[in-house]
């Protein structure tokens, strides 16, 4: 019988070797593009969620109107963007990935994940197949868990740093 602290260090320990990796391909890829950080995230969010309004992506980034529309403005100059009208709202903009930030993001995708391939090679074909009966199980223990509200999320972080 496995402890708690047993497993929950080995999920850690996982955690740490994949995010040291993943965040490393993702921060070589970023510099190679020669893009920010926050222009990088706001491309993923349009990836991810589809365009949206300035003021959302305001809200959600937690910086003014007017710095994201900089931040736009420098994206929508670099063929990475596009502004559309906002079908709810003519007098609002729309802000959504181009083509050409679309295959910026599918790149910068592969190069953050092309490890995983890698590493899948050098495991035996057991441990391939123990992979494939566990992580699902993982995956969807993780769903069950109640989201967290971000605002508690950070201030749970200031209060251990603290």
């Amino acid at each position: 019988m496995h402890t708690k602290r047993e497993v929950s260090r080995v999920i850690r320990d996982w955690m740490e070797a994949f995010a040291m990796r993943s965040l490393g391909d993702w921060r070589r890829f970023v510099r190679a593009s020669g893009l920010s950080m926050p222009q990088l995230s706001l491309l993923m969010r349009l990836y991810y969620g589809g365009g949206c309004g300035v003021q959302d992506i305001g809200r959600g980034f937690g910086v003014s109107s007017a710095a994201v529309s900089q931040m736009v403005d420098r994206l929508v100059h670099a063929g990475l963007v596009a502004r559309a009208e906002d079908p709810g709202d003519r007098r609002a903009r729309q802000v959504e990935l181009s083509g050409k930030g679309r295959q910026l993001i599918d790149r910068g995708i592969r190069e953050r994940y092309r490890w995983v391939d890698d590493l899948v090679d050098e495991l035996p074909a057991d441990q391939k197949t123990s992979v494939l009966r566990f992580l699902p199980s993982l995956i969807e223990a993780e769903k069950r868990l109640p989201a967290r509200n971000t605002d508690q999320q950070e201030s749970s972080v200031k209060k251990r740093s603290t």
